[in-house]
């Protein structure tokens, strides 16, 4: 407090006052080393470089401001939910430091007015207020230690626009989820890269092919291989829950499988000693009701029911999300 009451007084004779104050606003207190700040909001594009000609932009402070943010949610994590398992910790903190949550908390504190970048880059990096936002947990650190990162987390960020209880039930994952749910219903889901293509700033640009059992289930487009998974992923997921023609289709070539494996154990069977036994390992085929099921269960985890091994969302829910366009 005293701290910062001092440098309050000393702001009163320094030529950068309207900074300093734009700064305090955001922060909560009054930073002392202005130029940290300055760079954690400058974007590779804008090619600035120092008086010794090394680039100057937010990347380090977005690799250090990673770690202090792992760091600081994994210890808020911990202390809010006592007695939950490693698994449902981990997952909580991976939905608060993800891309998406950290780009909105940068708007909603209004760095991404402050974020320098050339016109062409901001035009489509969505990922570019978060990555500040990380670079600004750095500089903190850098000017005031681990404590006051710790400080501003808790009271600007976690008290007025992040609700733990709330975002520990969020399924934002489509492509685990979607994972999780093949693996429960034994079908083979892959991702392709079919294409990649610049868009008209010539920015690259990643369209992919989610295939389950070989059967095209969803296409999606980002500007990363993986926002473009994720969409993909979600236009699966919609697929699934909305196409019976699709489901039949799956239905179909997985019985096809498990027959064709039946056969092969036969096969393999017949030239043992022991054929008889060749019908005890050769799989069965799962009714169609398993997989509709599977797709008709909420997903949503109460953060405050017991913990207990059935917590993992295997099923999709009804609530997913439509896909951007």
């Amino acid at each position: 407090m005293l701290r910062n009451q001092i440098d309050k007084i000393r702001l009163l004779f320094h030529k950068d006052r309207k900074s300093y104050l734009c700064f305090y606003k955001i922060l909560g207190f009054y930073p002392r080393n202005i130029q940290i700040y300055q760079q954690a909001l400058l974007h590779k594009s804008t090619s600035l470089r120092s008086e010794k000609g090394r680039p100057l932009n937010n990347e380090r402070l977005e690799f250090l401001g990673d770690a202090i943010l792992d760091a600081i949610v994994g210890d808020i994590v911990y202390r809010h939910f006592e007695g939950k398992r490693e698994g449902f910790l981990t997952n909580t903190r991976s939905k608060i430091v993800q891309r998406e949550t950290l780009n909105k908390l940068a708007v909603d504190i209004g760095l991404d007015k402050l974020v320098k970048s050339s016109t062409r880059s901001s035009s489509h990096n969505s990922y570019m207020y978060g990555n500040a936002f990380e670079a600004f947990i750095g500089a903190i650190y850098i000017d005031q230690g681990y404590d006051r990162c710790k400080q501003f987390m808790e009271k600007k960020i976690f008290k007025s626009y992040i609700d733990l209880d709330k975002m520990s039930r969020k399924e934002v994952n489509f492509k685990s989820k979607l994972i999780e749910w093949s693996q429960k219903n034994k079908l083979e889901v892959s991702f392709e890269l079919i294409e990649q293509l610049l868009d008209k700033d010539y920015n690259p640009m990643f369209h992919t092919e989610v295939r389950i059992l070989g059967l095209s289930a969803g296409k999606g487009t980002g500007y990363s291989k993986k926002e473009s998974q994720q969409n993909a992923a979600q236009m699966a997921l919609k697929k699934l829950k909305s196409d019976p023609q699709f489901m039949e289709s799956l239905e179909a070539l997985k019985a096809q499988a498990t027959a064709a494996a039946a056969q092969a154990a036969e096969e393999s069977q017949a030239t043992e000693a022991e054929p008889a036994q060749a019908d005890s390992i050769a799989p069965t085929a799962e009714p169609l009701a398993v997989i509709e099921t599977a797709i008709t269960v909420e997903t949503e985890i109460d953060a405050s029911a017991p913990e207990t091994t059935d917590n993992l969302p295997t099923e999709l829910s009804d609530d997913t999300p439509a896909s951007k366009a």
